[in-house]
């Protein structure tokens, strides 16, 4: 089973690749100063060992026999037969008739490099001595191919080293992410039916109460033990929908053709008693036609969900709340605008953090996983989310998804929105998924 492609996991794939890379960099610097060293000091040597040999020949060798790869000019000494082309230098032996002092000179020429030393002997002669250096810069080229060799070798090695390295530097905190996933996800499993028993027991006797006219502080305590024992589930449907994701973020056999513009309706009709119990007027802008996004249905219906049961939550009696769909440049967004008290600009990026619990009353403030599952459903569709909103103005928050692109076969795929699991009376959290637990029977 491959691990579970989730932003944990994906910290602890860059962090394995950091290890590689820091790794491969120090050994590349070591080679490269190493080579930078060897090379420094090769080229120092060589050239000390030339410049003495070649003023030791201008001064005493002998000029009929130089020693390999050197030539003495001077005065009525013919030159070898395989001396180079363009020696003597008539212009350092005229200087150094003139000023008596010898002349050293490097010149670049016909592909190598050539020391020259032009100077005046006892006997009175002026003698120049040219070095050909073609085959220290053929050592000094084998000593780069070398190092090349070195450094293609080294960043394997490193790779290698760093990969070994990176997989068990970080092999603890993998195990640990493993274990915490399997935790939630088997938590969330084993609390999923005795959580829905207590919620439909508690709705019950809440209504048995309000039937029997029993003492308000009563029947208070049950609708608040009702509602609590909602939200519960909420928070355990979140924890499974993110285990999910996290576990098959594509999901491809759940992968259909969704019309947002009927999901958002059928989402608002779900939420029209707890609507008509605030004095909310919640409106859909859509179009006509569907505008149809290839997802997840369940997924996208509860960050639809939380999208409205946030603006609802946070809109004061008698406010508005209007849901707007439309199509842009290949994207369908769908926007939730509320006239509640609206946020601070500074704190976007806090709401949308795990178990972040807003300002306001007990019954307003939101905590759960919310809006980063929200964030979470929509990246793993390739969208974006987005909020805007000012302290007293209300807030807005946009969804954007891949606009659907259907191909030959899925043609013929029917679009879905199917309706989703509704509790017996208004509830103050957002609806169960289609997938979320069954009724237990009384």
């Amino acid at each position: 089973m491959s691990p579970p492609a989730s932003t944990e996991w994906a910290a602890v794939r860059r962090a394995r690749l950091r290890i590689t890379v820091i790794t491969g960099a120090i050994i590349t610097l070591l080679i490269t100063a190493v080579g930078g060293v060897a090379h420094t000091v090769m080229v120092h040597a060589q050239n000390d060992q030339v410049w003495r040999e070649l003023r030791y020949g201008a001064g005493y060798g002998d000029l009929t026999s130089p020693p390999v790869c050197t030539w003495l000019y001077a005065p009525g000494v013919a030159p070898l037969p395989n001396a180079p082309d363009g020696f003597p230098l008539r212009v350092d032996v005229d200087r150094v008739r003139e000023t008596r002092e010898a002349v050293e000179r490097t010149l670049r020429r016909d592909g190598t490099v050539y020391l020259v030393r032009t100077q005046l002997r006892a006997d009175g002669d002026v003698v120049q001595a040219v070095f050909d250096m073609r085959f220290q810069l053929a050592d000094r080229d084998h000593l780069w191919f070398a190092l090349a060799v070195g450094e293609v070798v080294g960043l394997l090695a490193a790779a290698v080293t760093g990969a070994v390295l990176g997989r068990r530097a970080v092999a603890p905190l993998a195990e640990a992410l493993t274990r915490q996933e399997r935790f939630v996800t088997d938590a969330s499993h084993e609390l999923r039916t005795p959580i829905t028993q207590v919620y439909t027991r508690a709705q019950v006797l809440a209504r048995q109460a309000a039937a029997q006219e029993m003492p308000d502080p009563h029947r208070d305590g049950l609708a608040r033990l009702a509602d609590s024992a909602g939200r519960l589930g909420e928070v355990l449907d979140d924890l499974l929908l993110s285990a999910s994701l996290a576990a098959d973020p594509e999901r491809p056999s759940e992968r259909r053709p969704v019309d947002l513009v009927a999901l958002a309706r059928s989402v608002v009709a779900e939420e029209s008693e707890r609507a008509r119990a605030r004095r909310l007027t919640v409106v859909v802008d859509g179009p006509p036609h569907p505008l149809v996004v290839d997802g997840i249905e369940s997924a996208l219906r509860r960050a639809v969900g939380e999208l409205l049961s946030n603006a609802i939550s946070h809109t004061p009696d008698g406010g508005r709340v209007e849901v707007t769909l439309s199509r842009s440049a290949g994207l369908v967004g769908l926007t939730v605008t509320d006239t509640g008290p609206g946020f601070d600009p500074a704190t976007v990026d806090q709401l949308f953090q795990r178990f972040h619990r807003g300002s306001g009353d007990s019954d307003r403030g939101r905590y759960g996983l919310g809006l980063a599952l929200l964030r979470e459903v929509v990246t793993r569709h390739r969208g974006t989310v987005a909020a805007t909103g000012r302290p007293g103005h209300g807030a807005r928050f946009t969804i954007r998804l891949p606009e659907y692109a259907p191909t030959a076969p899925d043609r013929a795929r029917p679009l879905t929105a199917a309706h989703a699991w509704r509790a017996v009376g208004p509830r103050r959290g957002r609806p169960r998924p289609a997938d979320g637990p069954a009724r237990p029977e009384e």
